[in-house]
């Protein structure tokens, strides 16, 4: 199963109420983490993000993976870093109009993980926690950043491997029907 690209912009377009944009609340052990995301620059990723938090799908789901100066990655329902949703969406860093608009890489920035195919995100993501550019260098341009993190730095820096998220709730974004 795919999203429709156009399908999706237009969803997005269309469901971020009051032009403001749609807001993501990680609740963990740890404290929250409020991410803002960016429907105009990755319509597609937005909108899937969107639709498996309302089903719950981030409930109770662990950071599999913890890289030091690097990232911290969630989203595998099984923990095992292979897992996903049983559906992929494109690469929208592949499309040079959105890249234009996604942000770099940097601390705070949410990105989709994916393997070596460029059309393969599904649930998984990562968020960067290093405020030194160098060790992102070869992700820019190459996968989608989507949002960024606006309160709970602090709680990113403090995450490690095995975290929960016990909650994840979006505002101000309705997913299309």
């Amino acid at each position: 199963m795919r999203f429709s690209l156009l399908g999706a912009f237009f969803a997005a377009v269309v469901s971020c109420n009051n032009n403001e944009l749609p807001n993501v609340t990680i609740e963990t052990e740890k404290g929250n983490i409020i991410i803002e995301l960016y429907p105009e620059a990755a319509p597609t990723t937005v909108e899937n993000f969107a639709r498996l938090i309302e089903a719950g799908y981030y409930d109770g789901v662990i950071f599999h993976r913890y890289v030091p100066g690097f990232v911290i990655q969630g989203g595998d329902p099984e923990g095992t870093g292979r897992g996903g949703p049983g559906w992929t969406i494109p690469g929208e860093f592949q499309d040079p109009e959105l890249r234009d608009k996604m942000p770099v890489h940097d601390k705070g920035v949410v990105a989709m993980a994916r393997t070596q195919n460029p059309d393969s995100a599904g649930s998984q993501f990562y968020i960067c926690i290093s405020s030194d550019p160098t060790p992102y260098a070869h992700l820019n341009g190459n996968y989608t950043t989507f949002g960024k993190v606006i309160e709970g730095l602090d709680v990113v820096d403090a995450l490690r491997e095995r975290d929960v998220m016990t909650k994840v709730t979006i505002e101000n974004y309705t997913v299309a029907p």
